[in-house]
């Protein structure tokens, strides 16, 4: 996704920050449906419904889906560069090619083989894609043992096999989504301005006994790993959206949960993740009651967090919400659930209850300099990182001040009393809502850093987003704000303004006596050299062994540093843990490589970074806890 684009994981072109306009054909796709029903002798209402739940009857204007689906049927053509920059974030692996080889992620290719069309008609054009998806959704009849009925209850088994599972599970609750939907009926108008109609048939019976003729297995893990306080259950998440392994018992350590929120509903989140191609995360966190479906065992990789690395050693945890829109969808049923989730894992792997540990999709930094850009900004500024925290039973609480050059603060500007202006535009709502560019002040979970002590400075704009310009106020400019739980080293002060070290740079922030920080101590402080002609530390966004230390006949994952970030001389940076080895994984043997050489994962901006432990000198602060703070009450 662009950096200027929706958070989380289901985006809406902007054409669909629906306007109302319509086309003057408004109705062709409704005409498309009824074609390719009646040329392939699959009932009308079954192929609609399956296109409802694939991709509500949009067309994907300008290239395919988020997940490496084309058109109205989702028809998948999934490319080892989709990967490397989409949620699983495995830019510099050698085996990105066999991990887009999966058949469930190349139906497009099945299509073209049955209809004789291009795989560019199939990829571009909406009706060819129609077509494609209904000679599909024939072909998986045919080969099921069933007949070419008018009746849509006996489809059953070829609609669920059409979810391109693996899993008994995962192929029933599409298959139920889909006739769920015939019963109930739908009807919207799509991004691109089609009017398209399901009328409901609430006497649809489905033949779910036909799900034996897949001869699916069922998934390894129906049980859930929950606490007894949350309301739980359990439905696997495509098999491709993720990777089998056996964290933490392989070596693989998970030392981090990652809060994310959907973008959309609970139940297309949910089936968004059993979509071939897609993301996944472990967990997905209902709004209204706080409800919870488990989606990717812990032991395994769920692709969530768009940098292989983070998805390595963490859980994700989806939250139903738009961050445009957070404090309305953030409820306290939702708040409080997840805390209790949040401590059964960190008590299960050692999590520490931090805010260097339980971070944002937001604090995420991308694998490689091409990916940094375009990392989710989820869960958005609307986030009470300060509530959640107390609910965590680790409040990020303390006298309130701000010590002298060289100390460490932790950002922490009272969510409710810390209302700051933010720019909201359609491109930034899924929902559709605002449909102009709006100003709003809201409580906020951040500051904003400024390059000068003075309102009327510019934003601090960071390299990746606005290289050489200033910042802005946009919800998800995440390049000019420092958050809630973050530290950082303190750079200068200036009568009721702080400065801290900031990707590279020396920013600031209003910060009357302290209000907005609370001094830290304790904590690893890394720094580069302190000679004028010592070079700059490089910052990378992943962690893998060097090449010579992978076994024969492994093919070593690469990465290299990120280009428009360094640490200069003098300047110093919290490190969030201790360094750690690096490491990779293989899905395919099994095999954890661990590397000779450690990284600290380091607060770098507003999100975190990774440097070599050699490259830096580490101290810990204070070296004396005899420092003297300014207070505010």
């Amino acid at each position: 996704m662009a950096v200027l684009a929706v958070a989380g994981t289901i985006a809406v072109p902007a054409a669909a920050q629906a306007t109302g306009e319509k086309t003057p054909n408004a109705v062709v796709r409704q005409g498309d449906f009824a074609a390719a029903a009646a040329e392939f002798d699959v009932p009308e209402r079954v192929l609609l419904a399956v296109a409802y739940q694939e991709s509500a009857w949009d067309a994907h204007a300008g290239g395919h889906s988020a997940g490496g689906g084309y058109g109205p049927m989702h028809l998948t053509d999934v490319t080892a560069s989709m990967l490397a920059d989409g949620d699983a974030g495995a830019a510099g692996r050698a085996d990105l090619a066999k991990m887009a080889a999966d058949p469930a992620l190349h139906t497009l290719q099945a299509a073209a083989r049955l209809t004789g069309l291009s795989e560019q008609q199939l990829r571009a054009d909406a009706a060819a894609n129609i077509r494609g998806g209904a000679a599909l959704l024939a072909s998986y009849q045919k080969t099921g043992g069933g007949k070419s009925s008018a009746d849509p209850g006996h489809w059953y088994a070829a609609v669920a096999r059409y979810s391109q599972s693996t899993q008994r599970q995962g192929a029933q609750a599409f298959a139920d989504r889909v006739f769920a939907t015939l019963k109930k009926g739908a009807e919207r108008t799509t991004a691109d301005g089609q009017r398209v109609a399901l009328t409901a048939d609430p006497q649809v019976s489905p033949a779910t006994g036909q799900l034996s003729q897949l001869h699916l297995k069922s998934a390894a893990t129906a049980d859930t790993e929950c606490p007894t306080t949350v309301d739980c259950t359990f439905v696997p998440a495509a098999a491709s959206n993720g990777q089998v392994s056996n964290r933490p018992a392989n070596g693989i350590r998970i030392d981090s949960i990652v809060i994310h929120d959907t973008e959309s509903s609970y139940a297309s989140a949910i089936a968004t993740f059993q979509t071939p191609g897609r993301s996944s995360a472990h967990y997905v966190m209902r709004s209204s009651d706080g409800a919870v479906t488990q989606m990717v065992p812990t032991k395994d990789l769920g692709f969530h967090a768009g940098n292989y690395s983070t998805n390595m050693h963490s859980v994700g945890i989806e939250h139903e919400g738009y961050a445009a829109h957070g404090a309305t969808w953030y409820t306290e049923a939702q708040y409080e659930a997840t805390a209790d989730l949040v401590k059964y894992l960190a008590a299960r792997f050692g999590i520490p209850l931090d805010r260097q540990h339980i971070i944002g999709h937001d604090n995420v930094v991308g694998p490689t300099s091409g990916t940094v850009s375009g990392m989710h900004w989820d869960p958005g500024p609307s986030w009470d990182w300060e509530h959640f925290m107390a609910l965590l039973g680790a409040p990020i609480t303390g006298e309130h001040g701000v010590g002298d050059f060289g100390s460490v603060v932790t950002i922490a500007p009272s969510f409710a009393a810390n209302q700051q202006s933010v720019q909201i535009c359609p491109a930034d709502d899924p929902t559709g809502a605002i449909t102009t560019c709006t100003r709003v002040e809201q409580p906020s979970n951040f500051v904003y850093l400024r390059t000068a002590p003075s309102d009327t400075a510019p934003l601090f704009g960071d390299q990746a987003i606005h290289p050489g310009a200033a910042g802005t106020d946009r919800i998800n400019d995440w390049g000019s704000t420092a958050q809630a739980g973050q530290q950082f080293v303190v750079a200068d002060k200036n009568g009721d303004w702080t400065a801290i070290w900031y990707s590279g740079s020396k920013v600031w922030f209003h910060n009357p006596g302290g209000v907005n920080t609370i001094p830290a101590n304790g904590v690893t402080i890394v720094k580069s050299g302190q000679a004028p002609a010592s070079p700059p530390v490089k910052v990378y966004g992943s962690s893998y062994p060097d090449a010579a230390e992978y076994p024969a006949g492994l093919s070593p994952s690469t990465q290299a540093p990120l280009s428009m970030y360094t640490i200069p001389s003098g300047q110093a940076y919290v490190a969030t843990a201790p360094a750690a080895p690096t490491d990779d994984y293989f899905k395919s043997s099994g095999t954890v490589v661990i590397g000779g050489k450690s990284m600290y994962t380091i607060q770098y901006n507003h999100r975190t970074a990774l440097v070599y432990e050699g490259d830096v000198t580490a101290t810990t602060f204070p070296a004396d806890t005899d420092t003297d703070t300014e207070t505010h009450h």
